[in-house]
């Protein structure tokens, strides 16, 4: 079932980003009282009793001729039209202005249900204005304090109210879904049409379709899977696909409801700074990964051009070392037999279970090898660890004071449970928890 996307709209600083750091629960927006700085669509996910959407903060709309403001018009068309729901904020304290007409008259043409919330209406100036926002001709009012967390849970109850209640995609139990992620143009469904077209997979005649991706389940070996291809699909013109952020919202969608990301490389173009933000969003997600570089048919001299790549690969995605790279090239099908062992190995590691007793074995050989240093006459000790979930797997281990824990001592215990066991292509979490919290 997929996900419904709320954006938020309006012009320039009137909280915006302070709203949506609100509703995701974490500080993603950039907040200043520059008008302008969030030039950008900004991604998180909300959860709100059983329901769960997608939240889309965008770059505030001004009708200035500023060179950035053409870009932050379309980006937010962008969200607008991906949106179930529009947030139109405004600032009661200041009353309505020529940009919030602009922004009103841009989601008229729209179909779609827009609330307009009625920011910062802690200060006095806000009951000078108030009434006025309601000339603007939409059904749907809410009085908010981003700052003050007024009227937040009023918000979500009207942003949910069509909703239903997120429930996960009904495939059989077992069922490997996999999406094909990556920016535009490195040949996401061209990769799928190989997949499906290899000798041991049989494609099912029903492909189960979201509004976002195709979804098409297939037996490979006897074993059910689901290919999510979120290339494609409801293209809005050329200049949607240029804008590379369009295609994080779709892949955003896609993460979330698989077991493995492939993220796709091009091989001639090399590693751009978006084919990372697009990784990253899978990381987040706690997903098992596998990193594919497509078009190797166009490279001359492939051994050492492999090596070459696949330092720059470990050196460009630092974040993710445990993770396999394929080279293949799906236009000519050659190594496209290599891909789906991958898939499936990583995630069977997702789904791993260490026993406690070995657990423990590891980790505190790991602690006795290497013990971490003293911080004002106090040292880290580590008393119990113990598995509490898996994809991504998940370890628990209670100490006498987390705040003794540094990063570089937690990422050496981390390589030494992968150096123990087999976690190639998944993320691996570690909770630490004072003893007896």
């Amino acid at each position: 079932m997929k996900k419904p996307v709320v954006a938020l709209v309006g012009r320039p600083n009137v909280g915006k980003s302070t709203i949506f750091n609100r509703l995701v629960g974490k500080k993603i927006s950039i907040i200043e009282d520059t008008p302008g700085v969030t030039r950008d669509r900004v991604y998180g996910n909300v959860k709100y009793n059983s329901y769960q959407f997608h939240l889309i903060d965008t770059g505030g709309i001004d009708g200035g001729n500023e060179t950035f403001n053409q870009e932050i018009k379309l980006q937010a068309q962008l969200a607008v039209d991906e949106a179930d729901v529009i947030l139109f904020v405004v600032d009661t304290k200041e009353g309505i202005t020529h940009n919030d007409l602009i922004v009103k008259n841009m989601l008229l043409k729209t179909n779609k249900k827009v609330i307009v919330v009625l920011n910062k209406v802690d200060s006095k100036q806000s009951k000078d204005y108030f009434y006025d926002f309601y000339e603007l001709g939409f059904e749907h009012y809410i009085a908010v304090s981003g700052e003050q967390n007024i009227g937040i849970t009023e918000l979500l109850d009207e942003i949910t109210k069509d909703f239903h209640a997120y429930e996960e995609e009904p495939y059989e139990e077992g069922t490997i879904q996999f999406s094909i992620i990556g920016r535009p143009n490195v040949g996401k469904s061209s990769l799928v049409n190989a997949i499906l077209n290899e000798e041991r997979v049989i494609v099912s005649n029903v492909a189960g379709t979201t509004r976002d991706s195709i979804d098409t389940p297939f037996t490979y070996h006897g074993s059910p899977f689901v290919v999510i291809d979120t290339a494609g699909m409801r293209k809005k013109g050329k200049v949607y696909e240029k804008i590379e952020k369009y295609s994080l919202l779709r892949s955003m969608k896609a993460i979330d409801r698989s077991d493995v990301c492939v993220l796709v490389i091009n091989a001639e173009e090399g590693i751009i700074e978006h084919d990372k933000h697009i990784a990253s969003y899978a990381l987040d997600a706690g997903k098992a990964i596998v990193i594919v570089v497509n078009k190797w048919d166009t490279i001359e001299n492939k051994d050492e051009e492999m090596k070459q790549f696949t330092k720059k690969i470990r050196s460009e995605f630092q974040f993710l070392t445990y993770v396999p790279i394929v080279y293949l090239s799906a236009l000519t099908r050659k190594r496209i037999h290599t891909l789906l062992p991958e898939v499936i190995k990583v995630y069977e590691n997702s789904k791993r279970e260490i026993k406690t007793n070995v657990l423990n074995d590891v980790i505190m050989d790991a602690y006795n090898l290497n013990l971490p240093p003293s911080f004002r006459g106090k040292r880290l000790k580590i008393y119990f660890s113990t598995q509490v979930s898996t994809c991504p797997p998940t370890f628990q281990i209670q100490v006498n004071s987390k705040g003794l824990v540094h990063f570089s001592y937690e990422r050496y215990l981390e390589n030494k449970i992968r150096e123990s066991f087999d976690f190639e292509g998944t993320p691996i979490v570690l909770q630490f928890k004072n003893k007896g919290e």
